[in-house]
């Protein structure tokens, strides 16, 4: 595909009127000025989305052993520290 392709894309009326608003609200020159950055917008939503996805994955995928660590580590919180010096004044 060259790097400038044309392309011709029909939209409904009400579609059309969006776009036109868009335009103005945005300050864009053109409407595939509006179209591309709408692409843009739909892409980067997507992609969070999709990390989003993959970050909740991975903690539901080492939970079990963040909470053993954890609590193998509670022990040590306190080492050292007596009754009176852990109070808070």
């Amino acid at each position: 595909m060259k790097s400038n392709t044309k392309s011709s894309i029909t939209l409904p009326p009400a579609e059309v009127l969006l776009v036109n608003g868009l335009m103005k609200r945005l300050g864009a020159r053109t409407k595939v000025e509006v179209v591309r950055r709408g692409l843009n917008l739909l892409k980067e939503t997507t992609d969070r989305i999709a990390l989003k996805t993959a970050y909740a994955e991975a903690a539901k995928a080492v939970r079990k052993s963040t909470v053993a660590e954890l609590s193998e580590l509670d022990s040590w919180s306190a080492d050292g520290l007596d009754d009176e010096s852990s109070e808070i004044r």
